[in-house]
């Protein structure tokens, strides 16, 4: 089972809020939650991220990987110090050499 931490969406249309979640990867945005970790609401320009530290540092060390915008957020809560150990690999499309005529 991957795990994830990732973000749900909450809050009404035009006012985004959003959890920050440990969820299985194969399960939708907003569906079942391992367990909530905090809070980010993008509206508020001070005091807009809380996040419990001491959760976050054991869902890492179990092994769950972040999403790139979870992972922004983590560092910037402190949780994270190394965030190229963190990194995703996208799978870049190989592009196929086009001949001209």
């Amino acid at each position: 089972m991957a795990v994830k931490i990732r973000l749900t969406r909450m809050g009404d249309k035009k006012s985004p809020f959003y959890r920050i979640v440990v969820a299985d990867s194969r399960t939708s945005r907003d569906g079942k939650v391992i367990d909530l970790l905090g809070n980010f609401d993008p509206l508020l320009e001070k005091d807009n991220l809380k996040l419990d530290i001491e959760k976050t540092s054991q869902w890492l060390a179990k092994g769950a990987q972040p999403t790139e915008t979870a992972r922004t957020l983590l560092v910037k809560a402190g949780a994270i110090k190394d965030a190229k150990h963190y990194t995703s690999k996208k799978i870049v499309p190989k592009r196929k050499d086009v001949k001209k005529a």
